[in-house]
């Protein structure tokens, strides 16, 4: 009997989105538990993750928390005949590496102005999410000056990480269109065989 996967998450976040993207990608399939901000307080939800943060994944007896996270386990667990993480310590390290930035500069930078603009104050000055936005586009910009991917020949969980908040960009009042080589993988992810996009409202 096939195990249950559940993805609680909310279809506006960008890190649900992240793991929503991936399993689609994978051909996985799963049932989406929708977990907005009173859910998320319920005791059942705290069992599931004490931070009361979104996304959780439930795979069969394994539960895991924060979209990153979830997308190493998915990876490592579920190959479907592309190297979305390298085994290799350099293919690895430039993988980590834009998981750090999508966790630090475009959470901070488009993410953040995307919430703020659209649904509440995160705290984060517009300035510093305007400035952290473009430095992380401008070192995506010079870093897919030499290849199609942000972190190898092929996608790897790093463009799945780094998507979702930089498509959406625009939503949070950050242009896109200083940044072609940007726009040109924005649409090379949105062709993937399996991909789902988030809801622009």
């Amino acid at each position: 009997m096939p195990q249950t996967r559940i993805l609680h998450g909310t279809r506006l976040s960008g890190h649900t989105h992240r793991v929503m993207l991936f399993l689609h990608l994978l051909d996985l399939p799963y049932e989406f538990a929708d977990s907005p901000a009173d859910v998320r307080r319920a005791p059942a939800f705290l069992a599931l993750n004490p931070l009361g943060q979104i996304p959780v994944l439930q795979d069969g007896d394994v539960v895991l928390a924060d979209s990153n996270a979830i997308l190493v386990y998915l990876a490592k667990r579920y190959p479907a005949g592309a190297a979305w993480l390298p085994e290799d310590p350099v293919g690895a390290a430039r993988v980590q590496r834009w998981l750090s930035q999508a966790a630090g500069e475009i959470m901070f930078g488009p993410a953040a102005a995307r919430v703020s603009a659209r649904f509440y104050d995160t705290g984060v000055p517009a300035g510093l999410s305007q400035a952290l936005a473009a430095r992380v586009l401008g070192l995506m910009e010079g870093e897919l000056a030499a290849r199609d991917w942000l972190a190898a020949p092929t996608p790897t969980i790093a463009d799945v990480a780094c998507y979702s908040y930089v498509a959406h960009a625009p939503e949070g009042g950050i242009a896109l269109d200083p940044y072609p080589r940007v726009l040109a993988w924005i649409g090379r992810v949105q062709a993937l065989p399996g991909f789902v996009a988030m809801p622009a409202e």
